[in-house]
């Protein structure tokens, strides 16, 4: 049986892609393996950030660092080079870190560094929501387990 095809956070396998230099490894990720082809990314770290790097937080259409940088820039270049891997590949389903400035798909920090969420998606599920990649978060992996 050929497995559907994933694109998969990266920290959430275990990479060490997070901005401390951790990552976010999924306990349930030997589940999702047996019904997926996992296409990691990270999309700041494809977008030439460096792991570790400043925490960086959502303003509006713009993402700055908690030292001022405008890393805007990146972000948007890491959100296209995820979908242009899910779309040479025919990806239509994602697994994306809640709350990142890049993958959250309900909830992002309000941007002012103080710990606050609010409702929002970060810059690359949005732009893989725009192309009609269903997004589900690591609180969603009963329902992504149960996609077709």
């Amino acid at each position: 049986m050929m497995k559907t095809k994933l694109l998969i956070s990266a920290c959430l396998c275990g990479k060490n892609t997070k901005y401390n230099g951790g990552n976010n490894l999924l306990s349930r990720l030997s589940e999702i393996e047996e019904k997926f082809e996992l296409y990691y990314i990270c999309p700041e770290v494809m977008g030439g950030l460096t792991t570790p790097r400043d925490p960086s937080e959502n303003r509006g259409e713009l993402v700055f660092s908690n030292k001022g940088k405008d890393v805007t820039k990146e972000f948007n270049l890491g959100a296209q080079k995820a979908l242009k891997i899910a779309l040479d590949n025919d990806i239509h389903l994602a697994l994306l870190k809640e709350s990142s400035p890049s993958c959250g798909s309900h909830k992002i920090y309000d941007g002012t560094f103080s710990g606050i969420k609010i409702s929002g998606q970060g810059v690359a599920a949005k732009l893989l929501k725009e192309h009609k990649i269903k997004i589900f978060s690591e609180e969603e992996i009963d329902l992504l387990l149960s996609e077709k």
